[in-house]
Order: structure tokens, then C-alpha cells, then sequence
């Protein structure tokens, strides 16, 4: 492993004025559970290592009548353990709990689980689902984006050299409101081959979705949100039929690939499937059946 630099700021201000400083030269260290192996494999060779650990204003999570705030440094664990989480945004618990082991989810951190901007992250198409917001923390400045478009390619996602994340934010679910994280896997703890996510909200007494959100993960460059499916139901009464014409949908808004995990037409077999039982199982959670 090459030799490097090792800062260990305690402020979100010095973080980012190191950042300024070395610029592309530095990588950030939150869990350490990608950033370890690709440095050991010489995937990366950082001049500088900046550990997070220590700066307080990334940690934690905050809830207000507005939403809810999951801080960049916050462990796999500590998501899948809050109680609060588990009543209000299960999806979100749920895909912290597809994490690896017990052992990564004790290490590895929200924020470093979006920011390697894997096309398979868990977390991802969850909190897109649910319309959550990026923060982002510069030497200059902050700022906030939908995180849809924090991600632009595998591995690349909008953030600058001089930026990172500083938290998530979720909107509070407005009425009737149901969610589902849906996982095809080979084994237990493998990256996913396929993932999907629904939220969706009802018109009160009439059973019709207001409105929806469906996202897909591991089947594009990026997660992608499944809007022609959303379409097929926003506004509809959602019965048998509709919501097989959404999971059908859904698989246009797919380019997967062949790799050594999966074919690409599987992928697209399983999204069709996924989607079907997130959209029923968010259903079942919205009317309480």
C-alpha cells in the first residue's frame, strides 16, 4: 500500500478547508469498508486520507415535524436499530439491514454507501422513493439537491473536490401513506442483482394513489426512478390489473447488463416482479389490509 498523509479533523470546517488544500490528491474516510480494500488492491492511491469519525456535525439523526435528517457518518446499525426510523421510514431500516454482515453494517456508513455511487447501493433507490434531499458541505458554501440527481455515473456522483456529504433529509410521509424495499440476491449477503422501492400515498376515502414513487436499483449506470410505472397508477385506482401494467412499465425505464452475477434479461424479468410486490406491499401497508 502506498504511503499517505492522515488528517483527522473535528470540525466540518476543517474538513472541507483540507479538501480545498489537496483537492484531488485526498479521499475521505468514513467506515472504511470499500475505502480499505480498494487501497489495498491499489484501486486508489490517495496522498491524503481525511477520517470523518470525529466531526460531530455528521453524525446522528434528527427528526422535526418536517422530516427527518440521517447525518453522513451514521452506521448501517445505528439506522437499522432506531426505533423511530422503523415506525416512520421502515425502507429505509430495511435496506440499512441488506447491508453486508453485522459486522459491515457496525462499520460501514450511510453517507459512504450513497457517495461510492455504486449502481447497486441499498440505500439508494429507498431514499430516492421517499423524495430525500442531499446536503452538501464545501469550503465555500452548502447546498442541497434532490438525490436522484446526486448520482452520475457509477462511481461518480455530483459532489466537487472540495465537497462532501454532510446528511439526508426525508420529508415527513403526508396522509395515507405505504412504502416496500424489494432485494434479488444470489446469497444472503451478496450485492444486490436487482432492487426496488415504492412509496406511495392515498386520496383519503377513495382508495385512489395520489401519488407514487418507484425506484430502481443495480439495472442503469445510476438508481433511476421508474416514471412511466408511476404514471400507470398515479391517480388510478390501483387494482390487479394496473398494477401488473406498472410492473410491466417499469422494466422501460431498466438498461441492465450481463456480468458474472446475473444476465441482463433476468434483471429485467426481476424488476418486472420486484416492482409487482413493492407496489402490493406498499399497498397493504397504506390501508392497513
Amino acid at each position: 500500500m502506498k504511503s499517505f498523509d492522515y488528517f483527522a479533523p473535528q470540525s466540518l470546517g476543517d474538513a472541507t478547508a483540507l479538501l480545498r488544500r489537496y483537492g484531488t490528491k485526498a479521499r475521505l474516510l468514513a467506515g472504511g469498508t470499500d475505502l480499505f480494500l480498494r487501497m489495498e488492491r491499489r484501486v486508489v492511491e490517495p496522498g491524503v486520507v481525511v477520517d470523518l469519525k470525529k466531526v460531530r456535525a455528521l453524525q446522528g439523526i434528527k427528526a422535526s415535524a418536517k422530516g427527518l435528517t440521517i447525518r453522513a457518518t451514521t452506521l448501517m446499525d445505528e439506522i437499522v436499530s432506531s426505533h423511530l426510523i422503523q415506525r416512520r421510514y421502515r425502507i429505509v431500516a430495511d435496506a440499512a439491514a441488506a447491508v453486508g454482515s453485522i459486522q459491515t453494517r457496525n462499520r460501514a456508513t450511510l453517507g459512504g454507501n450513497l457517495c461510492n455511487a455504486s449502481p447497486a447501493a441499498d440505500t439508494a433507490p429507498p431514499l430516492i422513493a421517499l423524495g430525500a434531499r442531499a446536503r452538501i458541505a464545501g469550503s465555500r458554501r452548502e447546498r442541497e439537491i434532490s438525490l436522484e440527481d446526486f448520482f452520475l455515473a457509477p462511481g461518480k456522483t455530483c459532489l466537487q473536490s472540495d465537497e462532501l456529504l454532510k446528511e439526508i433529509f426525508i420529508p415527513s410521509p403526508a396522509g395515507k401513506a405505504g412504502s416496500s424495499f424489494q432485494r434479488c440476491t444470489r446469497t444472503a449477503m451478496d450485492i444486490a442483482l436487482v432492487n426496488c422501492a415504492v412509496f406511495l400515498s392515498l386520496v383519503p376515502k377513495r382508495g385512489l394513489i395520489s401519488d407514487i414513487r418507484i425506484a430502481l436499483g443495480a439495472v442503469a449506470p445510476t438508481p433511476v426512478r421508474a416514471r412511466p410505472a408511476e404514471d400507470v397508477l398515479r391517480g388510478k385506482n390501483p387494482d390487479r390489473g394496473a398494477i401488473e401494467e406498472a410492473a410491466v412499465v417499469a422494466t422501460a425505464s431498466a438498461s441492465p447488463i450481463d456480468d458474472v452475477r446475473s444476465s441482463a434479461s433476468y434483471r429485467r424479468e426481476m424488476v418486472r416482479v420486484l416492482t409487482r410486490r413493492a407496489i402490493e406491499a406498499a399497498l397493504k401497508e397504506a390501508t392497513g389490509k
